[in-house]
């Protein structure tokens, strides 16, 4: 399969497709409940405007949260004046929205009205605000007992600036980029890839009128120019200039799917590079028909979380494992894999989640997959989406050799918001089958 079919159908997969309507629909609806109640309006579809990924158009396939501006009538700013003027007014949007959605999930969180639509997986932020004759908006802040600033116009002038300029390949990139979020596990919001992607354009002219053929070229120059993007704690917007802050270091994450992109280079033309290239972007990367498929002697049993649940990263999971023989003091697989330490056969292998950012209840979901000649021959490949062995463990054996893979998953509210993956290469081949326990 050439680069260009290979790019064309993960971002023809990336796309919205119906989820658009969707969206834009229950926008609607949020609206006119909110001008019944502010404008006295029936019916009304005004003072609304979409912000974040969507008010972008960088969002993809699976997106889950929504973010809303709801414009509030000028007249009335004057009345939530105070300390207590943020919190009336959120809990005045809130009222207002349980009276149109009595079974729905409303709830205030700080800055916005959070809406929770189970039906779809939806959740809107609905953001009051007053609109500023420069066109900025003042937001209510109930842990600040004040107004804040916020200039998402600027932000959405800002892409389309950009996009223009570089015949699309700016939501492309982003989208792209979105993708390997999801994937990877990177614990990324929408606004700091939109303004990585556009500081990455600022530094470059060489992709601004690329075509597909060369968006392998433009993936790996975009890694490359993450992985070596030095820490710090914030970046300043596109457009806005507002601080946008970083949640966790991204550079690692970057550096792997650098060298992914490297390999997946080298493999251009035979249908590894599509497996490559869907280690970076995940399953919406197509698939090329290979030949020896009809003929193959093992199971294709692997299971994908994106078949089960909608991706939409959020929060951050670490996992390690706690690798144990008889006679031996338990090691941290991390810390063998720093080293270079041999996992062999006959090992017990305790996989446990390190750390969580997510608010519980969560469900924890897991994936054992078996790479490599030896998992084929025996036709034990596995890589079924499982529930954990108890709370937080996933208990394993290390049986033959081959390059193995652990995955974790947070699910909250039927959406995966965090991942984490660990590499488990065994150096040797033992006669037992792989088998979990």
């Amino acid at each position: 399969m050439k680069t260009s079919e290979i790019f064309d159908g993960l971002l023809q997969n990336l796309k919205l497709g119906g989820t658009a309507t969707t969206v834009a629909a229950r926008r609607d609806e949020i609206t006119k409940a909110l001008n019944k109640d502010f404008y006295d309006k029936t019916g009304s579809t005004e003072h609304k405007l979409m912000v974040g990924s969507f008010g972008r158009h960088t969002a993809i396939k699976g997106v889950s949260d929504l973010d809303m501006i709801y414009i509030l009538p000028p007249g009335i700013r004057k009345d939530y004046d105070g300390d207590t003027g943020p919190r009336r007014i959120l809990n005045r949007v809130r009222d207002a929205l349980k009276s149109r959605y009595k079974d729905t999930d409303i709830r205030v969180d700080q800055c916005v009205v959070r809406v929770q639509f189970s039906s779809n997986a939806f959740k809107f932020e609905v953001q009051p605000a007053f609109e500023n004759d420069d066109g900025s908006f003042d937001y209510p802040d109930t842990k600040a007992e004040g107004w804040k600033v916020t200039k998402p116009r600027d932000e959405i002038a800002a892409t389309k600036e950009c996009n223009d300029r570089t015949s699309t390949n700016m939501r492309h990139l982003a989208r792209m980029a979105r993708a390997w979020k999801n994937t990877s596990g990177a614990n990324m919001g929408g606004l700091l890839i939109d303004t990585l992607v556009h500081n990455f354009f600022a530094q470059t002219t060489e992709y601004d009128s690329a075509s597909s053929s060369s968006f392998d070229l433009m993936a790996r120059d975009f890694f490359e120019f993450l992985k070596d993007e030095p820490e710090q704690d914030y970046y300043l917007a596109l457009g806005s200039r507002q601080r946008v802050y970083v949640k966790q270091k991204f550079q690692p994450k970057a550096k792997k799917a650098y060298n992914r992109c490297l390999e997946a280079i080298d493999f251009d033309g035979k249908a590894a590079a599509n497996r490559k290239w869907r280690e970076v972007f995940g399953t919406s990367v197509p698939l090329a028909t290979s030949k020896n498929e009809a003929s193959r002697s093992f199971r294709d049993t692997e299971q994908f979380i994106e078949d089960c649940f909608p991706i939409d990263i959020s929060e951050s999971v670490s996992i390690d494992c706690e690798v144990t023989q008889d006679g031996w003091r338990p090691t941290k697989l991390r810390e063998m894999l720093r080293t270079g330490a041999l996992l062999k056969a006959n090992r017990s292998l305790k996989f446990v989640v390190t750390g969580c950012s997510v608010e519980r209840p969560y469900v924890l979901k897991w994936k054992v997959l078996n790479r490599g000649a030896e998992a084929e021959r025996r036709d034990m490949i596995r890589g079924q989406i499982v529930d954990s062995s108890k709370p937080g463990v996933h208990t394993e054996h290390s049986d033959f050799k081959g390059e193995h893979v652990v995955e974790c998953y947070a699910v909250k509210d039927g959406i995966v918001v965090a991942r984490d993956r660990i590499d488990v290469p065994i150096s040797n081949t033992s006669p037992a089958a792989a088998t979990s326990s």
